[in-house]
């Protein structure tokens, strides 16, 4: 066991040194110089070298690459290019909004995809079932821009029951108002899971009630709630701990889309002002905070594996 979590933390080390190489190597490969926009449209080219020069951009790559591991395994992540702030405290600050809108559509998605799949599960081909799938190709297939575009537009702007974007600040605002500024966010992103979840499983669900120890229990007579929720329900969501822990490792990393619609300032937003602004710091940190939290995600589905499904335990 302790071999198997060594082994995990090695390979995760090595994802995130070639994420972070990765990134940098792309950041580098697009056009475009971080020191002209610095610099601005009246920038000299004493100045944008000047620039060059304290960034140490005009360092060969390697170096620069080797410069930014060195400080980021001390917790030195940089400064950001744009704003001269530290990196790693923005991304701290912004995590918070992240999680939030996260955690709340998780919450959602959950009770809207397993109640969706488990009914048309239990009653095939039946109404319920064919307006499940409708429901969920609809939240697979719409992209989150357009969706919180839609509800932003119906429910905010034409009915006004919820505001037009923004965040509050539990803080500043109060549970009720943090809540109140998250709810379209959520629904989101919910719908687009939930669509996932709902498909998911219904499919886990009548291929794991064709299995022989399912038939035994009906074979023992064991009522129909039993059935369903110890044997059949049970195994069914054993492939949903994986699906759930890579989404949300996901989201944690930001989503970029949705928190620029609804005027979130998480990390999804941080990330991709840092891609227009072309911010190599601030770029390297958040994608390297993004894989950090898929790597421990990926650790932790193991890990849960291992406590829900004795066979894995025991090596079979």
């Amino acid at each position: 066991m302790i071999a198997s979590l060594l082994r995990r933390l090695a390979w995760g080390a090595l994802v995130l040194l070639l994420v972070s190489a990765i990134t940098f190597v792309i950041f580098f490969a697009v056009p475009g110089n971080p020191a002209e926009l610095i610099a601005g449209k009246y920038g000299t080219p004493e100045t944008i070298a000047l620039i060059r020069h304290r960034l140490g951009l005009d360092q060969p790559l390697p170096l620069q690459f080797l410069r930014f591991l060195t400080h980021a395994i001390r917790g030195d992540w940089g400064y950001s290019y744009v704003s001269q702030q530290a990196v790693l405290p923005t991304i701290v600050t912004a995590f918070p909004r992240t999680l939030a809108l996260t955690s709340g559509a998780v919450l959602v998605w959950l009770l809207l995809g397993i109640p969706l799949g488990i009914v048309s599960a239990l009653w095939p081909r039946s109404a319920w079932d064919r307006a499940a799938t409708v429901f969920a190709l609809l939240g697979i297939s719409a992209p989150a821009y357009w969706v919180g575009l839609v509800l932003l537009h119906v429910f905010a702007d034409r009915l006004g029951w919820f505001p037009l974007g923004d965040y509050v600040e539990i803080g500043v605002g109060g549970v009720r108002a943090w809540a109140h500024h998250l709810v379209l966010p959520w629904f989101t992103l919910a719908l687009l899971y939930a669509g996932w979840y709902a498909r998911m499983t219904r499919t886990k669900m009548l291929e794991i009630s064709r299995l022989d120890f399912v038939r035994t229990a009906w074979a023992k007579g064991l009522d129909r709630r039993a059935v369903v929720l110890r044997h059949v329900l049970r195994n069914a969501l054993l492939p949903l701990v994986t699906m759930l822990g890579m989404d949300v490792a996901y989201l944690m990393g930001g989503a970029v889309l949705t928190e620029t619609v609804f005027g979130i300032p998480g990390i999804g937003g941080l990330a991709w002002k840092a891609i227009r602004q072309r911010d190599l710091p601030m770029v390297l940190g958040t994608v390297l905070f993004s894989a950090m939290f898929i790597v421990f995600a990926s650790l932790l589905v193991d890990l849960l594996y291992r406590a829900l499904d004795p066979r894995i335990r025991e090596g079979v």
